[in-house]
């Protein structure tokens, strides 16, 4: 597979997890982790209201599982795939764990923290660096998100 093959192919489990999300009334995001050699070792979706728990995003549980996966809270050589843009929390704990790839489909306008409103990633002050790709299968995470809150609101 090419490298694009290979992107969209792991968001599509990341989109997979969103899809899950959604179906138990939980905003719609996803995330995977996979290691190095192209393995998926971690797998979340949002969970903030089944858990009551502030920091239970996709991006959470998924480095929390693969943090037990690998017997290691550093990451190496990892890389992360979201349907949205991480926050500030989950992307200075992609940072902390030492995250080498970032693929991120849509941005979030109001609380993305890899560009759209803040830029954490790959700061200057910071220590470490990742690559950060946006944009894939971005159209359909957008309109999956904005259908989901258009429901809510009715």
């Amino acid at each position: 597979m090419t490298p694009e093959e290979t992107d969209l192919h792991f968001m599509q489990q990341a989109i997979a997890e969103a899809r899950a999300a959604e179906a138990a009334g939980e905003v719609p995001v996803g995330a995977i982790i996979v290691s190095p050699s192209g393995e998926i070792i971690a797998r979340g979706n949002n969970q903030v209201l089944r858990n009551c728990d502030p920091t239970a995003h996709a991006e959470i549980i998924a480095l929390r599982e693969a943090g037990r996966a690998l017997n290691n809270y550093r990451l190496l050589g990892c890389t992360l795939y979201a349907t949205l843009e991480p926050c500030a929390m989950c992307a200075g704990a992609l940072l902390h764990a030492r995250i080498a790839r970032l693929v991120y489909a849509t941005p979030d306008p109001k609380a993305g923290a890899c560009g759209s409103v803040l830029d954490v990633m790959n700061h200057p002050a910071l220590n470490h660096r990742m690559e950060v790709l946006e944009g894939v299968c971005g159209n359909e995470c957008a309109t999956m998100l904005t259908s989901f809150f258009r429901a809510r609101r009715t």
